[in-house]
């Protein structure tokens, strides 16, 4: 593919994501996302409908909003096969995402990065009102994306998950963010995992469950204590055994307060989003 179509040339996403008619906002279906009612237009054709997009076989958008906590927007990204919806996403990526795509051994690692990173590119030029090949990206010392217009820093604040046919992205107008989802299967090393990430409190709750409650639970805590380590950007320093969950939150609570035992003057707010299809949570920093 020519590199000029793979990118969309100087060009605002915004006006590519075009936003069609949902008077019934539909309820979702088992394993699909709903109300997804925004359909991508090739970047030489401007002149079309949302309506005549849908309906000659442009792909709906793949994203949706999930959930608005604070001022950071959740997004779930729907990362089910769909041919028609990798195109597209596929012309939105520039050439360092082209090469770092050819780099997945395998097709399921591989949608999900092309399909979350297209979602992402039109999330952020929407929101800092940008050309698409204005937008790149950089890497934090510890290992955190930031992004950058016309190769300066922007303060915006995100991050992305996927596990399985689920995606997230988060974004904040400022601070750190951070999510995680995750589909519930138990794992061979189960007792392992739960050993070198949760505290004391957290393995004894877990130690007094069996079955489904368990699991259940593991991923609850495990996806909260991801999302706030991937907020707090110190990849690797920080032990996720040295921190717990809230009781309050362990208890059934859907968000709680956080303090990490590195910065004792942040805050930290963490939120259950999971739902019978996958567990997952986002954490962001609270501004005082």
């Amino acid at each position: 593919m020519a590199a000029r179509q793979r990118g969309v040339r100087c060009r605002d996403l915004a006006r590519a994501v075009r936003r069609a008619p949902d008077p019934a906002r539909p309820g979702r279906a088992p394993g699909r996302p709903g109300r997804l009612t925004a359909s991508i237009v090739p970047p030489n054709d401007r002149s079309r409908s949302p309506v005549a997009n849908v309906s000659s076989g442009v792909p709906a958008a793949w994203w949706e909003t999930l959930k608005t906590s604070g001022s950071v927007t959740v997004f779930h990204v729907d990362l089910a096969e769909d041919s028609a919806r990798e195109s597209a996403a596929l012309a939105l990526l520039d050439e360092a995402e082209h090469r770092r795509r050819r780099g997945f051994a395998y097709a399921g690692p591989r949608r999900q990065f092309t399909l979350c990173r297209a979602a992402l590119r039109a999330l952020l030029t929407s929101h800092l009102g940008c050309c698409n090949d204005q937008l790149s990206f950089g890497i934090a010392p510890h290992g955190k994306p930031f992004a950058r217009l016309r190769g300066e820093p922007v303060r915006v604040g995100f991050n992305v998950s996927h596990g399985g046919r689920h995606g997230l992205i988060a974004l904040a107008a400022e601070g750190r963010v951070g999510v995680d989802v995750e589909e519930r299967v138990e794992h061979r090393n189960f007792d392992l995992l739960v050993d070198a990430t949760f505290g004391p409190e957290e393995r004894a709750e877990l130690a007094a469950l069996d079955g489904a409650p368990r699991l259940h639970l593991f991923f609850r805590l495990w996806t909260m204590k991801e999302a706030l380590l991937k907020a707090h950007g110190a990849g690797l320093v920080l032990e996720p055994t040295a921190f717990e969950i809230p009781r309050a939150v362990r208890e059934g609570r859907t968000d709680g307060t956080v303090v990490l035992p590195d910065s004792p003057g942040v805050s930290w707010h963490v939120e259950d989003l999971g739902d019978d299809e996958y567990a997952a949570a986002v954490a962001y920093e609270l501004h005082r």
